[in-house]
């Protein structure tokens, strides 16, 4: 009977012990897969446009079936893409001949109502003029065109491209209201960042209309040109340097990092008008000449946008991206969205992302204008369309100011599980993914602690006999 409990408590120590590393394991496993936890490695398709360099390749982006493709322009580069693990697609001009052709548009009379972004997926780039662009400007910008060449696409589009301010906002001046982007900050202060269109330096903020007491004073930003702008918080406001933003309902993400996004990605976009949204990101490096000015190195996406998003925030698996610049359509019938990049912003502002060490801005860069990694499902030179499901606006979604709850009262009352954006939000936010791990760990412990029990209890017998016998 002693061997057989002796052999009982070796097994259950040595289960424990195992348990504990299984356990082990299964949560570094879990935390290393966290979206943003580390920070996105450089995917393949930028490592190699920048070995083989401009005048052999124009871009990469991912294809319908997840894989990597890179735009090349010889048969030698095509061997290194597949040597790498990637799918070569051999076009006829190169990132070279593609930033020429953006440079001559650029240098031609600006046309409000126009935009035009490199679309790697048909090796061109791709001019869009809207509905208030008259005949004699039309046929002046394709006399342009035609001297480019066989790079540019001329394309008519539905409704006007213009700034979201107006409409419901959780940040409210004179001047317009807007949404709420990422907290940010220099070291010392605390700040908001939005868009730069929302109002110039000096513009004070308030949370509510008719508050009292100011939310913040814009103290740097630039529009036109780029579109970001950075509100101070004055002393004593209590949703200073959250890490959160708000995506309506009382639910937020948890913004761990930012990043460049890219094309054929899938991306997430909050704002106060229309609450959460998703779509596609088709373009980079895009300008568009609204009525106010010209704003260049733009995101294009698909995700939808109406007034009153201007500034809120883009951002997938955890990481920032962007800020809400502005577009055409609405979410009834879809649009195009363009957005700044907030990595260029923070570099530009010398901020950084709150609940962050060191620079953000150094990790986002500029915008690459390569793809990474992220499940497309739509090519690169797909046409703009409706933004997918997202939750309704409720005319007041919380975007990105303090602890990512609803800051305006919104109605938004979409859930974090089922399909759609929320159900891949709450796989950013969620930590039951190490809960198996965790699970395992605490049934080892007690494991451990029973057969200790057992073994201390053996010993108090042995005790107690050996006192009884006067030994």
């Amino acid at each position: 009977m002693r061997h057989t409990r002796r052999t009982a408590r070796r097994i259950t120590r040595l289960a424990a012990v195992g348990g504990l590393l299984c356990g082990s394991l299964l949560v570094t496993r879990a935390m290393a897969n966290e979206p943003g936890s580390s920070g996105p490695p450089v995917p393949v398709g930028e490592r190699l446009v920048a070995q083989l360099g401009a005048a052999r390749t124009a871009g990469s982006w991912l294809g319908a079936d997840g894989r990597t493709v890179v735009a090349v322009t010889d048969a030698g580069a095509a061997a290194d893409v597949r040597r790498a693990g990637a799918r070569a697609e051999v076009v006829r001009h190169s990132m070279r001949d593609l930033r020429s052709a953006a440079a001559t548009l650029r240098a031609a009379p600006r046309v409000p109502g126009t935009a035009w972004s490199m679309d790697y997926g048909s090796n061109e780039v791709v001019v869009r003029a809207d509905s208030t662009v008259s005949a004699g400007d039309w046929s002046r910008l394709v006399a342009v065109a035609r001297t480019i060449g066989a790079s540019v696409r001329m394309e008519r589009t539905r409704g006007t491209f213009t700034t979201r301010v107006d409409g419901a906002s959780p940040i409210f001046a004179s001047g317009g209201r807007c949404s709420a982007g990422f907290d940010v900050t220099d070291g010392r202060d605390a700040f908001l960042l939005t868009a730069g269109h929302c109002g110039p330096v000096g513009t004070t903020w308030f949370a509510r209309p008719g508050d009292a007491t100011a939310l913040g004073t814009t103290v740097s930003g630039t529009f036109p040109g780029n579109d970001f702008s950075l509100v101070r918080y004055d002393d004593g406001v209590s949703r200073a340097q959250s890490d959160v933003v708000a995506i309506g309902g009382g639910r937020g993400v948890r913004i761990t990092g930012a990043a460049d996004p890219v094309v054929g990605q899938r991306v997430f976009r909050s704002g106060s008008t229309t609450g959460l949204h998703s779509g596609r990101v088709t373009g980079l490096n895009a300008t568009v000449n609204y009525p106010e000015g010209t704003v260049t190195g733009l995101v294009q996406t698909t995700v939808c946008a109406e007034p009153g998003d201007s500034g809120g925030p883009l951002f997938a698996d955890g990481l920032a991206l962007g800020l809400t610049s502005g577009g055409n359509g609405d979410c009834d019938a879809g649009g195009t969205t363009f957005f700044q990049p907030v990595g260029a912003a923070m570099t530009a502002l010398g901020v950084r992302l709150t609940g962050t060490t060191g620079s953000d801005a150094s990790e986002a860069g500029a915008g690459s204008g390569q793809a990474r990694p992220g499940g497309a499902d739509v090519a690169p030179s797909a046409p703009p369309a409706s933004s997918e499901a997202g939750a309704p606006g409720g005319g007041g979604t919380g975007t990105g100011v303090g602890t990512g709850t609803n800051m305006g009262g919104a109605d938004n009352t979409g859930t974090a599980s089922g399909t759609g954006p929320y159900a891949a939000i709450s796989r950013v936010v969620n930590t039951r993914s190490v809960g198996p791990g965790l699970l395992v760990i605490g049934g080892s412990l007690i494991a451990l602690v029973a057969a200790r029990s057992m073994r201390s209890s053996r010993l108090s017998r042995r005790e107690r006999g050996a006192w009884s016998s006067g030994i």
